[in-house]
């Protein structure tokens, strides 16, 4: 069978959606719900399984209780399928998924998991119709704290909120949601 070239249409909506499906790992990732709101089509459905399953408004409100417990957390996209058909596109998102826990004897939490979603196109965008997680693999283990302090020591660490970094050096990845612990940015940066 191969696999078909696809016109430039379909070249542009897979860019697109590569860029729905990453943009929804940094909003979770940094926290940014007004983001992810974005991300979704009004009537949009989330199944996370025997966690959630509803409405994009009650899935960022799980969600922000579900991540309060991890200090941080990286979704790495690693692998994307799309099929587009028209202003509908399913895709099947291969992920790995890095949840390290706050507190005193934290554990860090490693799992591979796809994403099998709907997409709609409105308005000239891509949204999420309806995003199902399947779990592939899973791994916990206690966190290595010298490990943090290796080869990296002079890095910043980054931050789930909007201290991480990344909002005072990339001005165009500014936070869509206010925050009162946002860092001021330089007065050139936008």
């Amino acid at each position: 069978m191969g696999c078909p070239e696809g016109d430039l249409s379909d070249l542009l909506a897979e860019a697109a959606l590569r860029r729905l499906v990453t943009a929804y790992s940094r909003a979770v990732d940094r926290r940014d719900f007004a983001l992810l709101h974005s991300l979704y089509a009004p009537e949009a459905f989330d199944d996370h399984g025997a966690m959630y399953q509803g409405g994009v408004e009650g899935y960022i409100a799980f969600l922000r209780q579900a991540l309060s417990r991890y200090g941080a957390t990286t979704h790495y996209v690693v692998q994307t399928a799309f099929v587009i058909t028209g202003d509908r596109a399913e895709g099947e998102v291969h992920k790995i998924n890095h949840h390290r826990e706050a507190g005193d004897s934290p554990h860090e939490v490693i799992t591979g998991s796809r994403s099998l979603d709907l997409y709609v196109h409105r308005q000239g965008a891509w949204f999420f119709l309806r995003r199902s997680t399947t779990l592939d693999w899973a791994q916990r283990r206690p966190v290595d704290a010298a490990a943090y302090g290796d080869f990296a020591a002079a890095s910043p660490p980054g931050q789930a909120g909007a201290g991480d970094p990344s909002y005072g050096l990339l001005a165009a990845f500014r936070r869509m949601e206010p925050d009162a612990a946002s860092p001021t940015l330089p007065a050139d940066a936008g």
